[in-house]
C-alpha cells in the first residue's frame, strides 16, 4: 500500500484531508488517536508504515531504476506478485474517483495498471479484470506480469505527476 500512496494521483496536502491518518488507519485497522500515542504497538505499526512510504517515495525520486516490489513467493519458489498488489489495489480504493482516469479502458493509460489489477479480485474472490484466456501464452504472460511492476509504478508516478503537483500548490 505505500506504494500506491507514493505514486497516486494526488500528493499529501490534497490525497488526504487530515494527512496520513487518512491511509494509514485503514491499512492498519486502527483509530486516528494511536498517532498520538507513541510507545504502543500501534504507534510502531504506523511508524513502520511512514518510513517504508518514505523509502519508496525516496527511491522513485532519486532513483526509480533501483525500484523493486517485495514479492512474496509461492511453494513451488515462483513469484506470488497477488499480496503486493491486492494491497496496491486496497489504497486505490480509498480513493477509486481519484484514480478514474486509470481505470477508464478508453484510456491508453489504462494499461499501467494491467500488470497490476490483474493479479487482483474482486469481493466475491473473482479475477477483476475478468477470466483469463486459457493457453499456454496466457499462463507465461501471467507468471511473468510481475516483471513490468517496476516499470508501470515509475510509468503512472510520472502520469500523476502534473496533478500531483499542480493540485498542491
Amino acid at each position: 500500500m505505500p506504494c500506491s500512496t507514493a505514486t497516486s494521483p494526488r500528493s499529501w496536502p490534497d490525497r488526504c484531508r487530515s494527512g496520513p491518518p487518512d491511509w494509514i488507519c485503514p491499512l492498519l485497522a486502527i483509530g486516528a488517536d494511536a498517532f498520538n500515542h507513541g510507545g504502543t504497538p500501534e504507534f510502531a505499526a504506523i511508524s513502520a508504515v511512514a518510513l517504508r512510504h518514505n523509502d519508496i517515495s525516496n527511491v522513485l525520486s532519486t532513483a526509480p531504476h533501483r525500484f523493486a516490489p517485495t514479492h512474496a513467493r509461492k511453494p513451488n519458489g515462483d513469484v506470488d506478485a497477488r499480496p503486493w498488489c491486492l494491497g496496491f489495489h486496497a489504497a486505490m480504493r480509498l480513493r477509486l474517483s481519484a484514480w478514474a482516469p486509470l481505470l477508464d479502458i478508453r484510456n491508453i493509460n489504462h494499461g499501467l495498471l494491467l500488470p497490476i489489477l490483474l493479479h487482483c479480485v474482486d469481493d466475491q474472490g473473482r479475477p477483476l479484470l475478468g477470466p483469463p484466456r486459457k493457453g499456454r501464452e496466457t499462463e507465461e504472460f501471467l507468471r511473468n506480469a510481475h516483471a513490468d511492476i517496476p516499470a508501470v509504478v515509475e510509468a503512472m508516478r510520472q502520469y500523476w505527476m502534473p496533478t500531483r503537483y499542480a493540485r498542491a500548490r
